[in-house]
């Protein structure tokens, strides 16, 4: 809990609907790209083409461990940026035309290449990808952390994201169904290209209403910020105990679950339909689709349990929703009972969308905390820093992951897979994310920025300022 007192949003620290829109439809372009890319490379690249996972986790991890380093200099860019047009605006603008681009080039590879060949084109393709979304993701990002002063409407602004992000992601389990649909000649490589190329127009007009309607919140006050240069900014991030708690607690929960991405999609293929395609496609987008809708459903009780008990408690919450919900698998991967599948999908989704819908406004609270303690604001450092751990974290796991596929015995040619080998694979994507979830859960027990907390901030800031604080009335629980 928080503590006795709940607060009310002041009116000036509203932001409007039109705005929340639009910072939720720029979220899609991330949420559908980046997220599409998880999930349909080893689909295309393994399954379709035959390429070793071993190589693939590779691969993968490469470009993710160079979009890393690239994080933190256009985090500081973005923060240190003068132009008339904003610190964030011109790089949404480029970066959301880039990630459609080169979102549409991964799916074209030429099939009559040889798999080294092949291989070498993901390579290239995907470090161009991973190149260009930081461009985009990073200042959206640090967007909404400056969009609003205030500790819920920071939660409201990325509650909106999150609910037309999930609306977005409604489109992601049924891109391998329609890549089967007989228009496309039961080749699910070449229908995949086709869906994804239509995909990336929609990720375009998002990033551009995105750019074109929301405002940037501390515009006026940075315009004569010192410029910081990017290794001190990354050094004052490692000094904040705040920080670097709720980051490591993230970054376990995102590798206890890329360590085995993919390997559910494996479970409903080679274990629950024994190497039948369609009918595992029609299982996979199903259950994406209600994951989708789960999350959209999830976006109310989330914002209203972190208004009654506060964000900590919600995210602690969240985890625990995650662990029980992963480890119901082991009942429900029923060959008898299919829609079984239902129960952990819909238990999973309403943990992820709790937990992540607030790690943004949480790293916002960070971002006041840090200017009450240096008196500079630097939105886009912090996010970029915390994305940069993650990221590094998945390209470990993600090569880590082709090994541990590996070592089930999984092997890419066959039609079908052993029972020891699927065993292996239920295994671990069973057993380890809840492992790593638990630790994630203990490190935040006594995480420090609590609503009253979060207020306080506030008014030492508008005071330091010369401001008067807008009035977030105390109200007695």
């Amino acid at each position: 809990m928080t503590g006795d007192k709940k607060y009310t949003t002041a009116e000036v620290d509203r932001i409007p609907v039109t705005q929340k829109v639009a910072y939720g439809m720029g979220a899609v372009v991330t949420i559908v790209a980046v997220n599409s890319v998880s999930q349909l490379t080893s689909l295309v690249y393994v399954v379709g083409l035959g390429i070793s996972a071993i190589w693939i986790g590779y691969a993968q991890a490469l470009p993710r461990l160079w979009d890393a380093f690239v994080d933190p200099f256009l985090g500081n860019l973005s923060d240190n940026s003068r132009s008339r047009f904003g610190r964030r605006i011109p790089f949404l603008v480029v970066g959301g035309v880039l990630i459609s681009i080169s979102f549409s080039l991964l799916w074209t590879v030429p099939r009559d290449w040889s798999q080294p060949a092949m291989f070498a084109y993901f390579i290239v393709t995907s470090m161009f990808f991973y190149t260009v979304v930081p461009i985009y993701s990073i200042p959206h990002g640090a967007l909404g952390l400056e969009m609003t002063n205030d500790y819920h409407e920071k939660t409201n602004l990325f509650a909106y994201a999150s609910f037309i992000g999930n609306v977005g992601a409604f489109t992601l389990p049924w891109i391998y169904y329609l890549a089967n649909r007989p228009i496309f000649g039961g080749d699910s490589v070449a229908g995949i290209k086709w869906v994804c190329v239509g995909m990336s127009v929609i990720l375009t007009v998002s990033a551009l209403v995105c750019a074109l309607v929301c405002k940037e919140g501390k515009l006026k006050q940075t315009k004569t910020q010192e410029k910081i240069p990017v290794w001190e900014s990354f050094k004052i991030t490692y000094r904040n105990t705040t920080f670097i708690k709720l980051v490591i607690a993230y970054v376990l929960l995102i590798v206890g679950f890329q360590l085995v991405m993919g390997f559910s999609n494996f479970v409903s293929i080679f274990y629950i339909f024994n190497g039948n395609k369609d009918p595992a496609s029609i299982l996979m987008a199903q259950n994406g689709t209600l994951w989708a809708a789960v999350g959209i459903a999830g976006v109310m009780p989330m914002t209203w349990l972190s208004k009654r008990y506060g964000k900590r408690f919600t995210v602690l919450l969240s985890f625990w929703v995650i662990i029980l919900g992963n480890l119901s698998k082991i009942v429900c991967y029923d060959r008898a009972h299919p829609w079984l599948t239902f129960i952990p999908t819909i238990c999973l989704s309403l943990g992820m969308v709790f937990c992540f819908s607030l790690v943004n406004s949480l790293i916002s609270d960070i971002c006041d905390e840090d200017e009450y303690a240096t008196g500079i604001r630097r939105e886009g450092i912090y996010f970029a820093v915390y994305n940069w751990w993650w990221k590094v974290a998945v390209s470990i796991a993600s090569v880590a992951s082709g090994y541990l596929l590996r070592f089930t015995g999984f092997t890419e040619s066959m039609a079908t897979q052993t029972e020891t080998t699927m065993f292996w694979i239920r295994f671990w994507e069973i057993g380890l994310p809840p492992v790593l979830c638990l630790i994630s859960a203990v490190l935040l027990l006594k995480y420090p920025l609590t609503e009253d907390r979060a207020y306080e901030i506030k008014a030492l800031l508008a005071a330091r300022n010369g401001q008067s604080a807008p009035p977030a009335s105390p109200i007695t629980a």
